[in-house]
């Protein structure tokens, strides 16, 4: 049986608790990679130890797959998938658009997810047929936008600085095209794609953890979202969410267009 609502909800709350203290607070920086920058925090690794500990007490039988405090039974049916704050670079620059993310796989498949924006008070939710957004305390279903072509179409990316050369084409492409293309979300532009506020985002890279909380809220609102040609997108990769199929379709043409 699927958790409720009210499990994210606990899941949210004691996250929050972590984060929210040491959003724009003088804090330590760490950072993972040897050639680059990929920053970690004590409110990321505080906030995923808090979200195993709730996982682990109710559903001690699946497994977990964070990116602070590593993987546990990876083979089982049920998989939570945790990133504590998506968007880490945005949290120590002050900037309200990072996110935790927790996910659900079952046999592989993304089934439910949540976003959670403490400092704005927002919360997107999903579960099979029925997805959300709570804002305050009020409680409004979600649904993608549709009938939007290319050349209308609102994109989103992280950066396009971010795309392996091999990328940079194809996306400047298909940024090309489109109406308005804009950067620096993460989390957040997949959540304004579920709520029907822009129509596409492309990025590249990613990491489990970094779509599993996120790919439920695309789908279940009425979006599509892939990998660049066309796979499933759990495992991450290269990735394409959008609010319709027709211009999802139309998004991976232009992508892998050859010339």
């Amino acid at each position: 049986m699927l958790p409720d609502f009210a499990f994210f909800d606990a899941i949210a709350e004691a996250a929050a608790a972590e984060t929210l203290p040491r959003f724009r607070m003088q804090t330590a920086v760490d950072n993972k990679q040897a050639a680059g920058f990929d920053p970690v925090t004590e409110a990321d690794r505080e906030a995923e130890r808090a979200i195993r500990q709730i996982i682990t007490a109710h559903y001690p039988d699946h497994g977990i797959l964070g990116e602070e405090h590593g993987d546990v039974g990876l083979d089982r049916d049920y998989v939570w998938v945790i990133d504590p704050i998506d968007g880490t670079r945005a949290f120590i620059s002050g900037l309200p658009v990072w996110g935790t993310l927790v996910g659900l796989y079952h046999k592989g498949r993304a089934v439910m997810g949540m976003m959670d924006q403490p400092f704005t008070g927002e919360r997107f939710i999903a579960e099979p047929g029925n997805a959300v957004i709570r804002r305050h305390g009020e409680i409004a279903p979600m649904r993608t936008r549709t009938g939007v072509g290319l050349e209308q179409a609102i994109m989103m990316t992280t950066s396009p600085f971010i795309f392996p050369e091999a990328l940079r084409s194809p996306y400047h492409r298909l940024e090309s095209t489109v109406k308005l293309a804009r950067y620096g979300c993460d989390c957040y532009a997949y959540a304004m794609v579920a709520s029907g506020n822009i129509d596409l985002v492309v990025e590249s890279d990613l990491k489990p953890y970094d779509v599993g909380g996120l790919i439920p809220l695309v789908e279940q609102a009425g979006g599509v979202m892939t990998t660049w040609d066309g796979g499933r997108p759990e495992r991450g990769g290269n990735i394409v969410a959008a609010g319709s199929a027709t211009l999802h379709a139309a998004a991976l043409e232009m992508l892998n267009r050859s010339g």
